[in-house]
């Protein structure tokens, strides 16, 4: 497991004139990753299923007075081969390139025995949180490549590291987002500027994490704003050179 950089300081203008693409930006970790990365400079792309959400995101970063955001509605649980290919041509239309993508959408699926597994809610869970982004990269890969410095951050999680009983689905597509991202770093490390990690956010106080742990006190966990220095670090110039390496936002538990 790579060092923590969870007591990173940003610079102000760390991203200034970078353009990042935040996926799941309408809420919990992928909203508040989005606004940093615009008060840090960013042009930032919210991408996200729910409209309104977006749009809220959006009045948010432009009351920062940071770079005016854009908007590209998607859900990835309907979206094809010819929808990804759409994304990256209006994208290289608009702005040419990519400096950063933070994939953050995820969907939870439900915690129970495989044995009980629904195989409908399976093929959804693996559909949003692992095949639809893959198509996704890979249309952008042009975009990214375009860029003197670009960096490719995927969301993993403890359970994608090692297994654990029940998380089902959740758990297999986190698993796959690492070995993805170890082939992806691998094949970009010397043919381009492209860096490629995990980052694992711990448990965070987040609608999904409410979810799968009903019980728990939510004060117990941090916050979206708490973790934002790794996602920080992660996508700026101080993390040039580390490809293929599985980062955590919180320090581990003992």
């Amino acid at each position: 497991m790579a060092e923590c950089k969870i007591d990173y300081q940003a610079p102000d203008d760390m991203l200034k004139g970078r353009i990042i693409l935040v996926t799941g930006a309408g809420s919990g970790i992928g909203r508040e990753a989005a606004v940093e990365y615009a008060r840090h400079g960013a042009t930032v792309i919210l991408l996200g299923r729910t409209i309104a959400k977006l749009e809220e995101v959006y009045d948010e970063i432009e009351a920062l007075g940071a770079p005016q955001p854009a908007i590209y509605p998607l859900n990835f649980e309907g979206a094809s081969l010819k929808d990804y290919q759409q994304m990256a041509d209006t994208l290289h239309s608009e702005f040419g390139r990519l400096d950063g993508l933070l994939h953050n959408a995820s969907l939870l699926g439900k915690i129970t025995p495989f044995e009980q597994y629904d195989p409908a809610l399976w093929e959804q869970v693996m559909q949003v949180n692992i095949n639809g982004p893959i198509w996704m990269v890979q249309a952008l890969l042009p975009l990214l490549k375009a860029s003197k410095d670009a960096s490719v951050v995927l969301t993993s999680s403890s359970v994608g590291r090692k297994g654990r009983a029940f998380w089902g689905a959740y758990s297999v597509s986190k698993f796959a987002t690492e070995g993805f991202s170890q082939m992806l770093a691998q094949e970009l490390e010397n043919t381009s500027q492209v860096r490629v990690n995990t980052l694992n956010p711990g448990g965070t106080r987040t609608p999904m994490r409410k979810s799968a742990f009903p019980a728990e006190d939510p004060d117990t966990l941090r916050t979206p704003a708490d973790i934002m220095p790794t996602y920080l670090w992660l996508m700026g110039p101080d993390s040039r050179g580390h490809t293929g390496e599985m980062f955590d936002a919180q320090p581990p538990k003992v």
